[in-house]
């Protein structure tokens, strides 16, 4: 029986992002709340689109299996890797390894992909000394941001995404589909739509046309959905993309995204679409035990660069593969 009078809610700023919910005393076991509350979670996270829930003494990585137990029905592995994490259980994650200087944009998880997770979640093993928050942006607001025209593009045409995997920069095809077997990827990416490429120096091209804004299954609002500004040459420091540049032919970078045609997309558009992400970019400081439950079709994530040792887990569930618009 649902039982709502143990836990109090709230929000950290106006922006109604995330809800927070705090138990109303120390005895209130958050795994058992869980259990008797999902319904009403599963309603908040629809309205709100991710959900902090703190101050229930989640001090573990096994604490925070036991939640994901609850809330998972679904939990989903990570593949068609595109960035660098340890696997720590058949559930859990670590948050991406990149160095701690980095900044990552905000992203709606595996929006490249043909399944992708409904839900993630996030937790805070042990915050950075100094920043490594985490970013995250209401996508249904992003997309009434974007300019009507840029929307009307990506609507007709979608997106592309190209990668190139080599050893030097980015992951090898092996680490990103985990295997060593060509012929096991050529049977996946003939499943998930892939169009693929064995170069000359047997590195693997990939790319794949795939939607830029869609339709949320449950609620039926229209999201921004797509990692078109993630992988953009254009979101690179000048520096980085100048010498990205003299190491590759554009059509041999690691990462790039055009139009679904194959256009290029201007640097003047991803612009745009970033400035969109940023007015709703919502930020505040991880506690230790927090844990960050988010609609990932409804909110888009990042990282802050940090100071300092940070173990933030993640976890993912629920697939989804249907982007009717």
């Amino acid at each position: 029986m649902a039982n709502t009078s143990l836990v109090r809610k709230g929000f950290l700023s106006e922006s109604q992002l995330p809800l927070v919910i705090e138990p109303e005393s120390a005895t209130v076991d958050l795994k058992e709340w869980i259990k008797n509350n999902l319904k009403a979670v599963e309603d908040d996270l629809l309205e709100y689109g991710g959900i902090l829930f703190r101050g229930f003494g989640v001090n573990t990585q096994s604490d925070f299996e036991s939640f994901i137990e609850v809330i998972f029905p679904e939990p989903m592995p990570y593949t068609e890797r595109s960035s660098p994490r340890t696997k720590l259980s058949q559930t859990v994650y670590t948050s991406t390894e990149y160095p701690a200087k980095r900044s990552i944009a905000l992203h709606n998880e595996s929006s490249y992909s043909s399944v992708w997770p409904g839900k993630i979640c996030f937790y805070c093993l042990r915050p950075a000394d100094q920043q490594g928050e985490t970013p995250i942006a209401d996508v249904r607001k992003v997309y009434k941001r974007i300019d009507p025209g840029i929307i009307e593009l990506f609507a007709r045409k979608g997106w592309e995404l190209v990668r190139n995997f080599d050893n030097f920069i980015g992951y090898s095809w092996p680490e990103a589909f985990q295997t060593t077997d060509p012929l096991a990827v050529e049977s996946y990416c003939r499943s998930a739509g892939i169009e693929y490429e064995w170069k000359s120096d047997g590195c693997l091209r990939t790319s794949q046309v795939r939607k830029a804004i869609a339709r949320h299954p449950k609620t039926g609002e229209m999201v921004w959905f797509s990692h078109v500004t993630f992988w953009h040459l254009s979101s690179l420091d000048p520096d980085e993309a100048e010498a990205m540049l003299c190491l590759y032919k554009e059509e041999d970078l690691p990462y790039n995204t055009y139009f679904g045609d194959g256009s290029p997309i201007l640097p003047s558009i991803v612009k745009k679409i970033q400035e969109a992400y940023e007015r709703g970019k919502v930020v505040f400081p991880w506690q230790q035990g927090d844990i960050l439950l988010l609609d990932n079709m409804l909110v888009a994530h990042g990282r802050n660069p940090y100071v300092g040792s940070r173990e933030v887990l993640v976890s993912m569930a629920e697939p989804c593969s249907d982007r009717g618009v």
